[in-house]
């Protein structure tokens, strides 16, 4: 008898867009699969892209994909220390005690779903390694500490909120796409007429920053206005389910304890590398992918206590990359099937057929994002597509400032309904990929407008 009301009421509950993405949601938890086995999935739907659209033969997809495996083993480490330094950065006892201070601001049930989004994206525009783990602890905080204070928090949602954050990545400091443009010798001087791009004209121009602060707006409106009501059905995070901030300290007793209990230790070699970036940054040197790590790691240094504590916070942050580090060979295999093949000169020929020098960026855009979908590794794309994508638009006259943006903002918007880089943030969370789809999704739709617009405006 109660069951008509109650189907009722479940159609009514929310916002007329959150209802809207029901359908979307339902389909993702049934049919979406673990990220893993997304990757193996994926790597068979490319293969048969590739004998489809290509004359490549089936022993010669092997081979790509046997060569490719090995392929960004380089740039893995680079990466994987990224997400390696961004966790242990996250988890040193300031950057905690500054979280904890954090989640008490949101005060109401839907200011904190927008307000952990915002926080996400402003630590990902300093690295995505910060801010994908960032998100992850800074949901569970908020969800803690929210429930005492007895809101209704959406786990799931918070999470999405978090991971959210991300689609901004690159347009930030850690923006792997134009530090490698900018750094000198890189695989793109031959594309660029041997003449880097100073990030002066990609990442820290007036029109990308402006185009951050928008989409920060614009998702954080989009989040407000899908996040559950009061009396809506929400998933809160179990009462036991808050981690312990443990700083790895040990029993103090032989000589060698006392040296692993010392802060001197640490804080020698933090000084140590801060002086190594001064040195390089005042002898005229760029930022690249290994000044951000080593900039992260010097503040690690000088934040821990001891190396008691730096060993605990990299036992405890290699676990999270352990995942991506099986995942990357797949992924690194799939690209060199997209290469090998020429899979992916069939992708962005597509786009660039149809483009003028005034949509190409928007062209670029669309296409980056579709083969992010299939290489979700921000500098392994600008490796496939980078010299592919400025060759065309040399051609076209279009700025290469553009042409690099265009790349940048297409393989951070499709990361949103790509779960690889949401494995570490959803080990943190406890959740899997099916369960933040539907409002990622969201993010997607919400940040891709503001993409567009702004790649047709500054091409005009």
């Amino acid at each position: 008898m109660s069951s008509a009301p109650e189907s009722t009421r479940a159609r009514k509950e929310g916002t007329p867009l959150s209802r809207a993405m029901r359908p979307l949601n339902h389909v993702v938890e049934r049919f979406i699969p673990s990220a893993l086995v997304f990757s193996i999935v994926l790597t068979f739907i490319v293969a048969v892209l590739g004998l489809v659209l290509t004359d490549t033969g089936p022993a010669d997809l092997v081979v790509h994909w046997g060569d490719g495996l090995s392929g960004l083993l380089a740039f893995m480490t680079q990466m994987a220390l990224i997400l390696l330094l961004g966790h242990m950065l996250a988890n040193t006892g300031p950057v905690r005690k500054a979280l904890a201070y954090l989640a008490s601001v949101p005060r109401t049930e839907l200011t904190a779903y927008v307000f952990v989004f915002v926080v996400a994206a402003v630590a990902s525009l300093i690295t995505w390694g910060l801010g994908l783990v960032v998100g992850g602890l800074l949901a569970r905080e908020v969800a803690y500490q929210g429930r005492g204070r007895g809101l209704r928090l959406h786990f799931p949602m918070l999470v999405a909120a978090g991971f959210g954050g991300f689609v901004v990545w690159h347009m930030g400091y850690s923006a792997s796409g134009p530090l490698t443009a900018a750094t000198e010798g890189s695989f793109l001087m031959d594309s660029l007429g041997g003449s880097p791009v100073p990030i002066s004209e990609t990442v820290f121009s007036a029109w990308n920053m402006i185009a951050a602060g928008v989409t920060i707006v614009v998702v954080a409106l989009a989040l407000f206005l899908v996040a559950p009501r009061r009396g809506d059905q929400v998933t809160e995070l179990s009462v036991d389910a808050r981690e312990a901030a443990e700083d790895g300290q040990e029993e103090v007793i032989t000589p060698a304890d006392h040296l692993d209990a010392s802060r001197f230790v640490t804080l020698l070699l933090g000084v140590a590398l801060v002086a190594y970036l001064a040195l390089h940054f005042a002898g005229g040197g760029t930022l690249t992918l290994d000044t951000v790590n080593w900039s992260f790691l010097a503040l690690i240094l000088l934040l821990v206590r001891n190396p008691f504590e730096l060993i605990h916070l990299t036992k405890n942050a290699a676990a999270n990359v352990g995942e991506i580090l099986l995942q990357f060979p797949l992924y690194a295999g799939i690209l060199g099937m997209m290469v090998g093949s020429g899979l992916v000169q069939v992708f962005s020929d597509a786009f660039v057929s149809i483009s003028t020098p005034t949509t190409f960026g928007l062209f670029a855009f669309l296409s980056a994002g579709l083969v992010n979908f299939f290489v979700p590794s921000g500098g392994g794309q600008f490796a496939v597509q980078g010299p592919i994508m400025l060759g065309a638009g040399s051609e076209l006259g279009v700025d290469p400032a553009i042409t690099v943006m265009a790349v940048s903002y297409g393989d951070q918007w499709t990361n949103m309904i790509q779960p690889f880089w949401a494995i570490p943030l959803l080990a943190i969370a406890g959740l899997k990929m099916r369960d933040i789809l539907g409002y990622t999704t969201i993010v997607l739709i919400a940040s891709g407008l503001v993409f567009a617009g702004t790649l047709l405006v500054v091409s005009l």
